[in-house]
């Protein structure tokens, strides 16, 4: 069966969603596809304690406020609610369990997009799948680790009661990892290991953090950008080391008691995780908080950059004309991977998908 649509979004996250919501305002004839379940059900996947590190506030999607109190956290399942409410609100046509196995680009320069035995005709195509790659990233010599070690990447960790007796190993010491050693070292020894990454200053329950949120939001979103020198050189340090600690700090890591470890895991030995100084940990349990990989096989075309992200700027592919990627980290802003910033990113894309079409692009203004 073949389908024709002039812009196929692949991916009904935020990113996905906000895309499509532009398209829309512009008159843009497209679909959006999603392998899951449910509209939010990648956020329903993650651990059950996480909450977003943005207040209500920043994180609506444009046409559609937030729902809760201003300066409230939402949680993981609130975000999933409030995307697949989104969906509905503004009447975005999504195809859930459509997952796109390939996409290649012919000769007159549009696209097909194959799902099973189907096949999708676009004039555009906007990668919309996340902000850091589908893949977790585990080191090859996690296979050598003792068969009794539990082993789980942060994408499969939900809850404590997963993880057996016995201590545990965090990898990885970007915010994600020390939110979860400081979770874990409620009831068990807990080791977090990695170069430290800096922390924000500020405390996540402060009164401060009111008055200086706001700045901080500006910062990343019009400071620490690509076109700035301060944003280029932080672009491959969140890219590829994670971005520093926010709610979790180092003291707090302390205050629970927490075995702070600044040095890398390197290897195994005996079955055991071995640091690059030599020193052998005895856990029962390693969490790999280690980030992903980008997977991008599936794109058929030659536009994947050596450190393994595309060659885009602002989501614009230029060696792929009518080829988008929005919600991908570093975008534009350090602030393209949360809520408070996917809406320029799309916003941005949509007009350019517009302007390719001939069309006058009102959404432009938002860029």
């Amino acid at each position: 069966m073949n389908t024709y649509v002039e812009t196929l979004v692949i991916g009904a996250g935020q990113a996905g969603l906000a895309t499509g919501y532009h398209l829309q305002r512009l008159g843009r004839d497209f679909l959006v596809v999603d392998g899951s379940e449910r509209v939010g059900d990648g956020w329903r996947s993650h651990w059950d304690s996480l909450t977003l590190y943005s207040p209500v506030r920043y994180d609506a999607l444009p046409g559609m406020p937030f729902p809760g109190e201003p300066w409230s956290f939402p949680g993981k399942d609130v975000v999933a609610d409030y995307l697949e409410q989104y969906a509905v609100e503004m009447d975005l046509p999504v195809r859930l369990r459509t997952r796109v196995e390939s996409l290649r680009r012919l000769d007159d320069g549009t696209y097909t997009a194959t799902i099973g035995e189907e096949t999708i005709a676009c004039d555009n195509v906007v990668v919309a799948t996340g902000s850091f790659g589908r893949v977790p990233a585990v080191p090859d010599f996690a296979g050598d680790l003792d068969p009794g070690i539990l082993q789980l990447h942060s994408s499969r960790y939900l809850r404590p009661s997963q993880l057996q007796d016995g201590p545990v190993l965090v990898v990885g010491a970007s915010h994600t990892g020390c939110d979860l050693a400081y979770e874990l070292a409620a009831d068990r020894r807990t080791i977090l290991a990695g170069p430290d990454r800096g922390q924000l200053p500020l405390s996540w329950d402060s009164p401060a953090l009111r008055i200086a949120l706001p700045v901080i939001v500006f910062a990343w979103k019009h400071v620490l950008t690509r076109r700035t020198p301060m944003g280029r050189k932080e672009l491959p340090k969140v890219r590829h080391h994670g971005a520093p600690m926010l709610r979790v700090k180092r003291k707090h890591l302390a205050e629970r008691g927490v075995e702070r470890i600044t040095g890398r895991v390197s290897g195994v030995s005996g079955g055991l995780p071995r640091l690059d100084d030599g020193r052998v940990l005895d856990v029962a349990n390693v969490l790999w908080c280690t980030g992903y990989e980008q997977d991008f096989d599936w794109i058929e075309l030659p536009i994947i950059g050596a450190d393994g992200w595309p060659r885009e700027y602002r989501g614009v592919v230029a060696d792929a004309p009518g080829l988008f990627f929005c919600g991908l980290s570093y975008q534009y802003a350090f602030s393209s991977m949360v809520l408070p910033g996917v809406g320029r990113d799309a916003a941005y894309v949509a007009a350019a998908i517009a302007d390719r079409a001939g069309a006058r692009a009102p959404a432009a203004t938002h860029r």
